[in-house]
Order: C-alpha cells, then sequence, then structure tokens
C-alpha cells in the first residue's frame, strides 16, 4: 500500500508488499541491484558477493517479508529513485539483550539525479517508525562511511551509535551501529 508520509515534499514513499505490481517490483529490484553495482565499485567491496545480492533482488519483495521485514521504494517526479529494506535481527553474535526484538536495516539506495531531497532521511524515518509502531526495541545497521559517507551522516544525525560488529560483514572498513528506539 502506497503512503505518502509528508505532502510537502517532492517525493513519494511506498511500502512494497506482495500485492504491489509487477512494474513496481521490476523498479524496486533494479533500485536494488544499482545499490549492489555501487558496492561492487567500492575497492573495499573485494568479497562483497554480487550473485548473492542478485538472489535477494529477484525474490522482491519476498526476500525481506519472509525475513519478518520489508522494504520501501521512493518516487520523485513519478520515477524510481530509492530503496531502503529491513529484517528481524537475527544475528546471535552480539550480547546485547535488545537484540532479541531488534531490526536490520538493510540497503539504502538513492539514485545520485535525486540525491539532495531529503530522501535518504525520509526512507531511514519511514523504517525507523514502522520499528517503533511494530514495538521493536532497536535497528542495527552496517555501512561502509568512506564510501557512503552521506548515508552514514543521516544515521548518526538520527541516533544511532556505534556498535560492536554483529555479522560476519567481508567489506572492509564497516562502522556497525545502532539505534535504540
Amino acid at each position: 500500500m502506497a503512503t505518502n508520509e509528508a505532502d510537502s515534499r517532492p517525493f513519494f514513499i511506498e511500502e512494497i508488499g506482495t500485492s504491489a505490481s509487477e512494474s513496481t517490483i521490476k523498479q524496486a529490484q533494479e533500485l536494488l541491484l544499482e545499490y549492489g553495482r555501487f558496492v561492487v565499485a567500492q575497492p573495499s567491496a573485494a568479497r562483497f558477493c554480487f550473485a548473492a545480492l542478485e538472489k535477494e533482488a529477484a525474490r522482491v519483495p519476498l526476500s525481506y517479508l519472509e525475513q519478518g521485514g520489508g522494504c520501501i521504494m521512493a518516487r520523485a517526479n513519478g520515477e524510481p529513485a530509492g530503496f531502503i529494506a529491513w529484517r528481524e535481527f537475527s544475528f546471535g553474535t552480539t550480547s546485547d539483550a535488545v537484540a532479541s526484538n531488534a531490526w536490520e536495516l538493510k540497503r539504502l539506495w538513492v539514485r545520485p539525479a535525486t540525491r539532495g531531497l531529503g530522501l535518504g532521511r525520509a526512507l531511514t524515518q519511514s523504517v525507523l517508525k514502522r520499528a517503533v509502531a511494530a514495538g521493536r526495541r532497536a535497528v542495527f545497521l552496517d555501512t561502509a562511511p568512506a564510501s557512503m559517507a552521506a548515508a552514514h551522516r543521516i544515521y548518526l544525525d538520527l541516533g544511532f551509535l556505534p556498535c560492536e560488529p554483529y555479522n560476519d560483514n567481508p567489506v572492509e572498513g564497516l562502522a556497525y551501529l545502532k539505534k535504540t528506539l
């Protein structure tokens, strides 16, 4: 179901569910693959598995829904412009008691032509609002500050704080962050 979370914004945010049109799903898949191509192009991503991301994209939105999460796409001027996903936090390596009732934020991507409109912040805030409504106690994420500086700044501005690594992500130079809700 589509939701316009702020009528004054020059963009529209919609959650991608199983009833989304084939066209909308294909647009979300392409945004996710653009994210993957960007990550692969970074020198620190030598061990990033694009094939795994392709499988993830091929199953959007089920790849997230089946993990207790979901995904959202933003449109600017009617065109696909941004993507974000989340899933249940299921990593057993963290000693944080909150992790049992948390989500992990995944795959924030805003097309370069639409950066500066506030899409990254709005997409992230949309997930945080959903997390609060779902009774989650925290949201975790990992990000590469060197290649995704704007996203890293958004996360810090929204109150995410450094935390211990909680997964075995092979990308070098990651920052692990957590926001308690």
